[in-house]
This record gives C-alpha cells, sequence and structure tokens, in this order.
C-alpha cells in the first residue's frame, strides 16, 4: 500500500500502433480550478480542492486512458511569490514541471479578468518550446461580459499564438474539446501506465491529501497552510482498514483550533475525512487521529523533507 511496484502488481500491455501518450503539466495561478479539472478527466477524486488558496502541495499525477491516448496530467501547485520556505519549494518544483511535460495547459479564472500573477506565468511559459494551451476555466460563473473577460486573456497570449479553449471543470462543460485539444499535441507513444490506473500515487498519500482537504474546509482561514498530515500506520484485515494519522501545526493555538472543544473539530475532520477514504478503497475505515506542534516546520529544510516536500530533481 505504500507505493506502485508496477513491475510485479501489473503487466502494462503494448500500445496499438498509432496509439499516442504523453505528460500534460497543469499550472495556473492559485485556486483557478486545476486540481477540480484534474480529478474530473480521470474520473476519480485524487486531487484536493478547497476554497483556500494554495492547497496543491505535491506534484499529483492523474491518469487518463483512452481508446486512442493516455493522458498524464500533472497537477502543480498554483504559481505565486514564495513567502516562506515551503512556497518557494512549491513554486520551484511547478517551474521545473514546465520544462519536464510534453504539453502545458495554462489554466485561468475566467470569471475573473486578467491580473499580474497572469502576466507573471505567461512571461514564464513563454521561455519554454513546449506547446501551450491557454484553457479558460468557469465559464459557467461568467456574466453577461463574458467576451470582455475573455479578452483579457486573449490579448496577454495573442503574440505567442497559444490555441485558446474554454470549459467549466465544476460543470463539465467544454471538457470533451479540451481532451480532443490536448491529444492533437501528444506524439505516438506507448502505455506509460496499465490503463485501468488513475494516478501514480499511492494510497497513503491521497489518504493525508483527503484529511488535509477538511481541515482546510472545515477551520478555512484559522488553520490556513501551518498544516502538513502524515500515515503513521495502515492495517487490513477482510472487514475492515484501520488508519492511524498525525496532523502537524505550528502553534499550539492551531493545535487548540483543530481539537475544538471537547474535541468536536477532530471528531468532524475524521469523520469527513474517513467517508472520502472509505469511497477511495471501497470498503471501510477506522480512523485516528492525533495533533502534534511543529514549530516554523514551512520554514525549515530538514521539517519539509521529513514531511515528504522534497524539491524535484
Amino acid at each position: 500500500m505504500d507505493s506502485f511496484d508496477f513491475s510485479e502488481a501489473w503487466s502494462i500491455p503494448q500500445a496499438p500502433t498509432g496509439y499516442k501518450s504523453g505528460f500534460i503539466g497543469i499550472v495556473g495561478r492559485p485556486n483557478v480550478g486545476k486540481s477540480t479539472l484534474m480529478n474530473q478527466l480521470v474520473g476519480q477524486k485524487i486531487a484536493i480542492t478547497s476554497p483556500v488558496a494554495q492547497t496543491t502541495r505535491n506534484r499529483l499525477q492523474g491518469i487518463l486512458t483512452t481508446p486512442e491516448a493516455q493522458l498524464i496530467f500533472v497537477d502543480t501547485p498554483g504559481i505565486h511569490k514564495p513567502h516562506h520556505q515551503l512556497g518557494e519549494v512549491l513554486v520551484r518544483n511547478a517551474r521545473i514541471a514546465i520544462d519536464s511535460v510534453d504539453v502545458i495547459l495554462f489554466v485561468v479564472d475566467g470569471s475573473q479578468p486578467a491580473g499580474g500573477g497572469d502576466r507573471f506565468i505567461i512571461d514564464l511559459l513563454s521561455r519554454t518550446e513546449n506547446p501551450v494551451i491557454l484553457g479558460i476555466n468557469k465559464i459557467d460563473q461568467q456574466a453577461d461580459d463574458s467576451q470582455q473577460l475573455d479578452r483579457t486573456y486573449e490579448e496577454l497570449v495573442a503574440p505567442y499564438q497559444w490555441q485558446i479553449v474554454k470549459f467549466s471543470a465544476l460543470a463539465k462543460e467544454g471538457l470533451d474539446q479540451l481532451l480532443q485539444l490536448l491529444v492533437t499535441h501528444l506524439e505516438p507513444g506507448p502505455y506509460y501506465y496499465p490503463p485501468d490506473l488513475v494516478t501514480d500515487q499511492p494510497e497513503r498519500f491521497i489518504m493525508g491529501e483527503l484529511i488535509r482537504e477538511q481541515i482546510l474546509l472545515l477551520t478555512r482561514e484559522e488553520v490556513p497552510h501551518s498544516v502538513a498530515v502524515t500515515i503513521d500506520r495502515v492495517e487490513e484485515d477482510t472487514t475492515i482498514t484501520r488508519v492511524l494519522a498525525t496532523i502537524h501545526v505550528e502553534r499550539d493555538s492551531q493545535k487548540g483550533i483543530l481539537i475544538g472543544k471537547g474535541g468536536t473539530m477532530l471528531k468532524a475532520i475524521g469523520s469527513a475525512a474517513r467517508e472520502q477514504m472509505q469511497k477511495l478503497i471501497a470498503g471501510k475505515v477506522y480512523l485516528e487521529l492525533f495533533v502534534k506542534v511543529q514549530p516554523k516546520w514551512r520554514q525549515s529544510r530538514f521539517r519539509l523533507s521529513e514531511l515528504g516536500y522534497r524539491v524535484e530533481e
């Protein structure tokens, strides 16, 4: 359960003649809907979503296998100006992802006009040799001035002649056209992963992310990003999977918020996360949570590495 061993667990079939495959980097500002989009495309929840910006931390790969192509989506952290060591690691990893994929899907929030953050990313992407597609997301949230909003993005990318596609990840509008456009940019290639796999991440990682998602949803701005989750133990038997996890925070006050009066908040987080885990593994889960204070863990390279945040090579 800790990691995938493809050679032992699965055999990867040979792709038919003319089959396409490749890696697609999903980049954009924080909170433009990148994780929601990847979840919709692969048809399963593997990336957490939250109204709080900067929820994606690790490069998460989602896999979609169709009769004509295998698309491996790399969901990157939102590119922004870093304010601490964790932010620097996340942005550096996103920049590395830009140069290590076959196609880049630059996702923007179509319900808002283009801003300085978008210009910063466009400047970054203008230096890559990889094909870039501008994806205008959240078209379901556009008002009557949709053409005016779109134009703010179209004018910025016009010098680079990037193709543009509009969609709504949440409402599942325009996703077929998006996929068709992505496939046209892929080269003939093999199956990189078994056709029935939807992510390269181990279940433990996704379990930890499901817990972190509920913390973000239930505590909102009170405990924003000073939280990391480690899965300490997973025990499986025929009827139930027992999961023991630790929530790491930076201050005692945050620990108090997470536990709540009489343990009510921790119970609510655990209950909601357990429901999501049961969908993930299609079985019963017993989840036990602990909260531990790790002062200034986001500022420490050692602590970041210990908690799973490493700079990509």
